[in-house]
């Protein structure tokens, strides 16, 4: 039988990396369920805060594209860096969504600060361990001040200096609170935030509901193209026993300083675990003289791009070194494998903590932050310890999670109810 075409969406992402991707995994998950979709598109950020605020140019020349369509855009899904959009889709008559790449938690945080403007004290100005509650959260959790978003600080310290660009940044938060929002479309499951997707509506969140749709990533490797493995990985991994491999990534963003990049191979050096360590491009620079010749029979370096979501769903692979951006958090649960959280910015402390602290399928591998460099004797105990006994545990509720996370994008799961939920809300939009 022949069906009305769907609803029509428009689709708005923050074109960075670890934002567009699952944007796009989830834009094709709607689309296979009969709405029509229409994409911006962009370059990537240098510098977030001036690329946020510049983003809102797109404004006027979108609402007047909008308003030339003879399909109405009946909704409006943008990402949560994006928040110009929700006012936009108030003055082209459709309904506002906003998408969140993080998890519920990680999205709450920067919003609340941004709500309440929290300052630390004048007689802690100086002292980055001053802790910032947060009581309109499930348990009131807390972070010291230097585990709080980058951006943030930087906004409360007057920078950029250019008041236009600040107040940009502020606004967009508080565009995504606005109670013309219809809610939050969130890249995460009920199995891993189900303390703050079951709670009532966060008033972090704008008091909106909260869709949890994740985790949206194809389940294939293959599956976005582009993953072959023209460096040989996989035939490296098979000669290791099963869960034997440490695999070390820190995402698209974080670039290793040379004194962290050392600590690092002193701590794999000493720790005498097998690994893979994806350096990327600037691998020449940071990486210690010799390393990669003393470690060749038992450590793997890539410069570049690297198969991670295959890599991470092989055999061999026990145990991922990461910063706990959310897409890496996402396929490490998918994969089952466990975690050893070196969060380094943004949303990365509070994604430590949900991982270690209540999901129980990570270790902290140090306290982590953009320079600061582990004591390498105590990183190669914590890898030496999690490839051992001492990890099973940790490792097994890594495995029951991928379980979890499995059904939940199955006909019957949260997520895939969810995401039907979404679809029929867009649909009663018509």
């Amino acid at each position: 039988m022949e069906t009305a075409p769907g609803p029509h969406v428009l689709v708005i992402p923050f074109p960075a990396q670890g934002h567009a991707l699952p944007l796009l995994d989830l834009t094709g998950l709607l689309a296979a369920r009969g709405l029509r979709l229409t994409s911006t598109k962009g370059c990537g950020p240098e510098y977030f805060a001036f690329f946020i605020h510049a983003l809102t140019s797109l404004r006027d020349p979108i609402r007047a594209w909008a308003k030339s369509q003879p399909d109405p855009i009946a909704a409006v899904l943008a990402d949560f860096f994006c928040g110009w959009a929700q006012p936009l889709a108030a003055e082209i008559g459709a309904a506002g969504f906003v998408f969140s790449p993080s998890g519920v938690l990680g999205t709450a945080v920067p919003h609340s600060l941004f709500r309440r403007l929290v300052t630390r004290p004048p007689d802690r100005a100086d002292d980055d361990a001053f802790r910032v509650t947060f009581p309109g959260i499930p348990g009131a959790p807390a972070y010291e001040w230097r585990e709080s978003s980058m951006m943030y600080r930087n906004y409360v310290a007057g920078r950029p200096e250019d008041p236009r660009v600040r107040d940009s940044v502020r606004r967009n938060f508080l565009w995504n609170l606005d109670s013309s929002v219809v809610g939050f479309v969130s890249n995460t499951l009920r199995a891993l935030e189900g303390r703050y997707l079951d709670a009532p509506p966060l008033e972090d969140l704008g008091f909106s509901r909260v869709w949890a749709v994740g985790p949206v990533a194809p389940e294939s490797p293959d599956a976005r193209g582009g993953e072959a493995d023209d460096a040989g990985l996989g035939a490296w991994l098979d000669a290791f026993p099963e869960g034997s491999v440490v695999y070390v990534s820190f995402g698209s963003q974080a670039v290793l300083t040379p004194p962290v990049a050392a600590a690092l191979a002193d701590a794999l050096d000493r720790s005498g675990v097998p690994f893979v360590w994806v350096v990327g491009p600037a691998a020449g620079d940071v990486v210690p003289d010799g390393f990669e010749e003393r470690i060749a029979a038992r450590g793997r370096l890539i410069r570049g791009w690297a198969p991670q979501v295959a890599a991470l769903r092989h055999r061999a692979v026990g145990w991922f070194v990461t910063h706990c951006g959310w897409n890496s958090v996402l396929e490490a649960v998918a994969a089952g494998v466990p975690m050893l959280a070196w969060p380094m910015a943004a949303d990365q402390f509070v994604n430590a903590r949900l991982l270690v602290d209540e999901a129980r399928v990570a270790v902290r591998a140090c306290a982590g932050g953009v320079g600061v460099a582990p004591d390498a004797g105590e990183l190669a105990a914590v890898l030496a310890d999690a490839v051992g006994e001492k990890g099973r545990g940790v490792a097994q509720r890594a495995k029951e999670l991928a379980k979890e996370a499995a059904r939940a994008v199955k006909e019957g799961g949260t997520s895939y109810a969810d995401l039907e939920d979404l679809v029929q809300e867009i649909r009663k939009l018509r």
